[in-house]
């Protein structure tokens, strides 16, 4: 029989726990979260301060009390009776296990990655070799065993044999360290070679013939996520001759005659004067950073920001379009969770296989992964910080005004999906209301960035509010157990389709941690997203971890026939801790203040997502054309159409080819792409259209390929721009180029593992992608994901403020504008032809 008193007292919670047993009164003493117990006046105190939040926090671990208990003693007049719990024991060596576990794998890896693309087995064979030839008598060093023995500082305490076997282990040590970094030279030299992606089908040259093999030869043994890390060439700083150049061809079809002469005499007088300056201190920068432009990148487009980050610079990844794997929340939620889960210990562990370019063996950066979980924007007055932690043993969820820590590891093993479900749906069946101030926190991380961070500061570094803020920025990732259904439903398919983009774009704009690396979303009905921060990574990389999750989910984890997480449930798991909170009026106002700026900003964007079914990429492909190109002049006939002109346009391609690359721009409006548009639209015969269009294509994808191998034009003029400014020197030349608008923005996802979903058994799999706010107030932002053979994913957004952007009218454009493109292109059009009837209709 256990019996416990609270006593409020001098601003502090005494508590007093009495357990009778074996006619002894014992005095229990146990570690429980968020106090600090000391010995005064003959009482154990825990010093919270007389506030509701802290008694409510207190009570509800109280219930876990005696299961969190490692130890207890009994003071009697005979002295003292220690008693250890050896359930609590158990988890805490498990828990430790698991610990040291990781760090023994961290070093496993550390050691293959150090060495590669050698491995450390082949240390033994070259000790066995120079062992070998040294029996034989003869000296493979050249007389350097023979040096090295003369100032081996053991030479007293060994024989001559063992002088000279040491001697040897030294020199076969040294020898295979200089091989190791020899073949990665070899191998950064093989990377650092990109003619090949210029190179047409069947016209190979013969070095690319001879470096193919060469490549695989390097690369031929099973890598570990950042195995070719330290083989990566360093992005190239382009002349900037080349740079002025490419820009001036790509506004040239932008400006009149007068504008383009304005512009040439800019930059003519820029490369002469300040811009050679400010190249030499670029390139001094590339010779000791990792990457010359990532850094800074980083930091004054993303972090730098004191916008709101909701809508301006999250995006989106949204579920399967036809399928819902499970109606029930909690379920969906225990799979996702779990999937996600996995997916770090893939990541943690280095088993995932590094990404390559599509159909080659060229690796990829994977920098990126390495802040995926676990990672929280800090918000400061000047700029915001990456905060990464190095593990997590538990999740942050919200679900109807109320935070909770939620642990999904027990004793060093994670919780199976079951478990999970459990877990949440205690969530859920929780009927306890927030607390003041709570339901609407979230709205801090919506609003602008500088009144965040005053109220972080001066609220959230002390006390209970820093210890629930660590325990939603320390989680692994954020959960928000929607109480809304979404999804492509109802009698408005199509409308519910807008309001799901929306609703993972922005939710009710306090109900998501935007600050958070990725924040995942479960409806009420068992639809899911997830809404992604964008300074640690780009959309590729959480793409990545999305595919996985929803295979994971749907193909490998399952759900019973009655839609439940598989596998048992441990029933005495502890419940998942309500989170507490002292909001004081001040910051209960700027919450609200936030809400209005993010609540506004919401209103604002009209988004649009519609698959495109006419045709895919199956049939580009049989035009011999580039799939990407292809949408990319479908995009530019839209936007004429839409607009009655033409705009600078912004399509992200990667630099991952370097390393710590992130993304270069596409200046995809072209003098080519307006050409072909004009010809089109003025209907001039097909035969000239088609030529036209061949050439446009071909130079979208020559423009492609430039910006992927470190030859693009805005990362350098970015940089340049950054130069001047640490020189405080003003270049009227870099100013008007940064201040350009892009008011067609767009960006593809891709697909990269195609592999996990079986499209042909399974075709209603479809992932629908993900998308983006617009970039410009009177612009658009389009993303799309190619899925399979057969369909286009669109998400499409913009402003109503603006009157003169449309979401849907530009939809309509753009499903119109690729029916006429492959019509162009058919000997058949009469099917094409219907479906853009159907479009008519639709506007």
């Amino acid at each position: 029989m256990t019996k416990s008193h609270l006593l409020v007292q001098n601003g502090a919670l005494w508590v007093q726990m009495h357990q009778a047993a074996g006619g002894k009164e014992r005095v229990c003493v146990c570690a429980i979260q968020k106090a600090h117990l000391c010995w005064t006046t003959g009482r154990w105190c825990l010093p919270f301060s007389r506030s509701s939040a802290d008694i409510y926090d207190f009570c509800s671990v109280m219930a876990e009390a005696h299961q969190a208990v490692a130890f207890q003693f009994t003071i009697t007049p005979e002295g003292v009776d220690l008693q250890l719990s050896y359930q609590a024991l158990s988890h805490i060596y498990q828990s430790g296990l698991r610990s040291w576990k990781k760090r023994i794998s961290r070093m496993r890896n550390s050691v293959i990655k150090g060495v590669y693309p050698a491995s450390p087995s082949s240390w033994l064979f070259v000790v066995i070799a120079i062992l070998s030839t040294l029996y034989m008598q003869s000296d493979p060093s050249m007389g350097l065993i023979a040096k090295i023995q003369e100032n081996l500082p053991l030479s007293l305490s060994l024989s001559s044999q063992g002088q000279t076997m040491v001697s040897a282990l030294v020199f076969s040590t040294l020898l295979w360290l200089s091989l190791i970094l020899t073949l990665r030279f070899c191998l950064k030299l093989l990377l650092s070679y990109h003619r090949w992606m210029f190179e047409q089908h069947g016209c190979i040259s013969t070095a690319t013939k001879v470096w193919v093999p060469l490549v695989r030869l390097l690369s031929g043994r099973k890598p570990l996520l950042y195995s070719y890390q330290t083989s990566l060439p360093h992005l190239p700083v382009p002349p900037i001759k080349d740079t002025l150049q490419r820009y001036l061809l790509s506004v040239r079809p932008l400006v009149d005659d007068e504008g383009f002469e304005r512009l040439t005499k800019l930059a003519a007088e820029f490369e002469r004067n300040l811009g050679s300056r400010l190249q030499r201190y670029l390139k001094l920068k590339a010779l000791w950073a990792t990457n010359y432009v990532s850094d800074w990148w980083e930091e004054y487009i993303y972090l730098r920001g004191r916008n709101p980050i909701m809508v301006n610079s999250n995006y989106y990844g949204m579920d399967f379009l036809y399928v819902t794997p499970t109606p029930l929340q909690a379920a969906r939620a225990g799979n996702t969770i779990t999937a996600l889960l996995l997916y770090r210990r893939k990541v943690n562990r280095e088993e995932l296989k590094p990404s390559r370019v599509p159909g080659t063996v060229i690796p990829l950066c994977a920098a990126q992964c390495e802040r995926m979980f676990n990672t929280t924007r800090i918000p400061g007055e000047e700029t915001d910080v990456l905060q990464h932690w190095q593990d997590s043993e538990f999740v942050a969820v919200y679900n109807r005004g109320r935070f909770f820590r939620l642990w999904v590891y027990r004793a060093g093993r994670l919780l199976s999906p079951r478990e999970i479900q459990f877990q949440i749906q205690r969530i859920l069946d929780d009927p306890s209301p927030p607390l003041p101030g709570e339901e609407k926190l979230g709205a801090l991380t919506a609003g602008n960035r500088v009144p965040w961070a005053q109220i972080r500061k001066k609220y959230f570094s002390s006390g209970v509010n820093k210890r629930s803020l660590d325990c939603i920025e320390k989680a692994a990732f954020f959960v928000t157990l929607d109480d809304q259904e979404e999804g492509m439903m109802g009698d408005d398919p199509e409308g519910n389709l807008d309001r799901y983009a929306k609703s993972l774009l922005h939710g009710k704009c306090y109900d998501r941690w935007f600050d958070k690396s990725f924040s995942v979303v479960v409806y009420k009905n068992g639809k899911n997203g997830l809404n992604a921060e964008h300074s640690w990574a780009d959309a590729p990389t959480v793409a990545h971890l999305w595919e996985f999750t929803l295979a994971t989910d749907a193909f490998q984890l399952g759900y019973t026939t009655d839609g439940n997480c598989r596998g048992e449930v441990e029933r005495n798991l502890p419940p998942p801790q309500r989170l507490s909170w002292e909001i004081p009026a001040e910051v209960q106002e700027q919450a609200v203040a936030s809400l209005t700026v993010a609540q506004t900003l919401a209103d604002d964007v009209d988004c649009h997502v519609f698959p495109f079914r006419a045709f895919g990429k199956g049939r580009i492909k049989k035009l011999k054309m580039s799939p990407d190109g292809f949408i990319q002049l479908a995009l530019q006939l839209a936007y004429y159409r839409n607009r009655g002109g033409f705009c600078l346009t912004y399509e992200a391609s990667m630099t991952r080819l370097f390393r710590e690359g992130r993304t270069e721009t596409v200046r995809s409006c072209s003098s080519e792409s307006c050409d072909f548009v004009r010809a089109l639209d003025a209907g001039e015969q097909p035969e000239q259209c088609k030529k036209l269009f061949r050439q446009a294509v071909e130079r979208h994808q020559n423009l492609y390929r430039l910006a992927m191998t470190g030859s693009g034009i805005d990362r350098h003029l970015f940089c340049l721009y950054v130069v001047s400014k640490y020189l405080g020197v003003e270049s009227p030349f870099l100013k008007e180029v940064l201040s350009e608008p892009w008011r067609l923005s767009t960006s593809q996802t891709p697909v990269q593992q195609m592999e996990l979903f079986d499209l042909v058994n399974h075709p209603e799999y479809i992932s629908l992608g993900g998308g983006f706010g617009p970039v410009a107030d009177d612009g658009y932002g389009v993303s799309y994901i190619i899925v399979g053979d057969n369909m286009i994913n669109f998400h499409v957004s913009c402003k109503h403020s603006f009157s003169e952007t449309d979401s849907h009218k530009f939809g309509v454009h753009i499903s119109q504008a690729l029916r006429d493109l492959m019509n162009l292109f058919s000997t058949d059009p009469k099917a094409t032809a219907e479906a853009s009837r159907e479009d008519k209709k639709r506007m």
